[in-house]
């Protein structure tokens, strides 16, 4: 193996080989990423959104309602997932879900008045097919779906990547690793060749191994995967030209992160077990950061690191995991004031804790992501601006007792009056790479950017946009938005409001981590040492952005698309 390494380094050495290689590829690796962005944006964002009918709510027997939800609001108010505009009914009036075992209930929501059950009022009352319940003076019951209907349903479902060949998008994606991997061998000393090699190969194999694994188990959609597989390997250029010294440990955290991935969307296949969960994820978030508190070591102006030995972690990184969890909830949860209430109070003990820790970064991401899933869980704009206009207050007094906070932020916008100090180097230094190597770049590992400090982790954007180019450097954001718009282009078909409240959580936290990191780059926003998902050196981060994956895999309803739903087999498809 050894003489293989040295037998490569000279090859790669050649200063004339590399130029030429260089000038082909410096334009084929845009090219490359952008069809393969293409091809996987598509299918994702082109899909037909099609709701799913699970009952027909019969009213007065009169006329039948599709219930295309587990979880639908009953009610008067447009709002509501079915509207019986009758004065009697309240604007929202009830609740009906449905359950894992298929099986249904009605609850009370505060309505005036009230639900009946077999003559009696009720809160919560289990229902079968034809038991008649009452809201508003009004009959209704629930009708099964005939088999006619379920099959013809389940025909005009969408699979993905419909004219879209999943190996052939995964096939461009090993391309453009293998070139990469090139690319990095002809920019890298000798001594690290070896990383490079197990960094790229390891990524591919694994890759390659989890769609066999999706297809043995009859899943065909992997677009949200490959993307997150395309940031990757951008990440593992980041380390080999950066920190190559860490190539083993950014493997582990990715091989750890396919695992949680699989573990949490496992978790999300049934909703009482998810609900369970839940209750153990909000617990495990709070000790994760009363640890941190006791027991965290002070880096780059914030105490978000724990050491055990030669193993440190951020905290904060998974409690983002445990958060989402906590976030989401069924709607028969959301509608009590009381789960609403105690999600803001956990809300603000994080808070507390990150801004304790000095972690704003962390603070304004969870506090972003809290204003999304108390919206989706709520609706409620003025309830929203209430608790905007508290965090600005906390903000103040925060400012008031800690003074010391705001000198943090003395060079945001000013960055070159700091030019050669602490205050604007690394962000003046990020925006020279950045304009010096124009949308090309200067090829792997030929950059300044990798001799300054943070450039794997905060400053991540500059090296990768210094090194492959401005364009890389576009479409790596491109791919976190396209993640995004089809978690909210899926919530709205989504069967669950778990999976729509989760989904768009994961694409919030996503969607801030990638604003801070990038704009802090370029001043546009103060520097809060934010990575970027998937990308960043940093095993903490790349095992949360798995796991939040997760969140938005579940979303996907489309037919055999995500390991989170239980393939039919002989009967209606359902969770497990």
């Amino acid at each position: 193996m050894d003489q293989l390494i040295i037998k490569l380094s000279e090859l790669f050495l050649n200063a004339a080989a590399a130029s030429r290689f260089y000038a082909v590829m410096r334009y084929a690796f845009p090219l490359l990423a952008f069809w393969l962005l293409l091809r996987c944006a598509r299918s994702l964002l082109t899909f037909r959104r099609q709701s799913e009918i699970w009952a027909w709510l019969n009213v007065a027997g009169q006329t039948s309602i599709p219930v295309t939800h587990w979880e639908n609001t009953i009610g008067r108010s447009k709002g509501c997932d079915i509207v019986i505009d009758l004065g009697t009914v309240s604007r929202s009036h009830a609740v009906l879900t449905r359950y894992d075992d298929g099986s249904w209930s009605i609850s009370d929501i505060g309505s005036r008045g009230g639900v009946q059950v077999g003559g009696r009022d009720v809160s919560l009352a289990a229902l079968s097919y034809g038991q008649v319940f009452t809201l508003g003076g009004v009959e209704f019951f629930l009708e099964r779906i005939s088999k006619e209907e379920r099959e013809e349903q389940k025909a005009r479902r969408q699979r993905p990547g419909a004219g879209f060949r999943q190996w052939f998008t995964l096939l461009l994606l090993t391309v453009f690793q293998l070139c990469s991997m090139i690319a990095m061998m002809f920019g890298t000393q000798p001594e690290h060749m070896q990383q490079v090699i197990t960094g790229y190969g390891a990524l591919m194999i694994a890759e390659w191994v989890l769609y066999i694994f999706f297809l043995a188990i009859r899943r065909n959609g992997f677009e949200v995967e490959t993307l997150a597989f395309f940031l990757c390997t951008l990440g593992i250029s980041v380390i080999a030209t950066a920190s190559p010294a860490s190539m083993n440990k950014e493997l582990i955290a990715i091989g750890i992160g396919i695992f949680l991935f699989l573990s949490v969307g496992w978790s999300l296949r049934s909703l009482e077990r998810a609900k369970r969960i839940r209750y153990l994820a909000a617990a495990a978030g709070i000790l994760l950061l009363l640890a941190n508190l006791l027991l965290g070591v002070e880096k780059n102006g914030a105490r978000n690191w724990i050491e055990l030995g030669g193993f440190s972690f951020q905290p904060s990184e998974i409690v983002k995991v445990c958060f989402v969890f906590v976030g989401a909830s069924t709607m028969d949860r959301i509608v009590t004031r009381r789960n609403l209430t105690l999600f803001i109070v956990y809300t603000g003990l994080i808070g507390i804790c990150l801004v304790l820790i000095s972690d704003f970064g962390a603070a304004l991401i969870f506090f972003v992501t809290f204003v999304v899933i108390a919206f989706l869980r709520s609706g409620n704009f003025a309830g929203i601006a209430m608790i905007c206009t508290a965090a600005a207050f906390a903000v103040l007094i925060v400012v008031r007792f800690r003074p010391y906070v705001l000198s943090r932020f003395a060079a945001w916008g000013n960055v070159w009056e700091y030019a050669n100090v602490a205050g604007g180097y690394q962000q003046t230094r990020s925006m020279m790479c950045i304009a010096t190597a124009g949308l090309f770049g200067l090829g792997a590992g030929n950059g300044f950017m990798k001799h300054v400090a943070a450039s794997d982790t905060d400053l991540v954007f500059a090296l990768i946009s210094e090194e492959w180019g401005l364009l890389i450097g576009i479409l790596m954001i491109l791919t976190v938005l396209i993640l995004a718009v089809f978690a909210v282009r899926s919530v709205g078909v989504a069967r669950s409001s778990f999976y729509t409240i989760g989904a768009c959580a994961a694409s919030t936290v996503f969607l801030m981590q990638t604003a801070l990191n990038v704009f802090g780059t370029v001043d546009i926003l103060p520097l809060t040492g934010v990575t970027f998902p998937f990308v960043s050196n940093g095993g903490s981060s790349m095992m949360a952005s798995w796991a939040l994956l997760a969140f938005i895999k579940a979303a996907d309803t489309r037919q055999n698309a995500s390991f989170a739903i239980r393939l039919a087999s002989g009967k209606e498809e359902r969770y497990e």
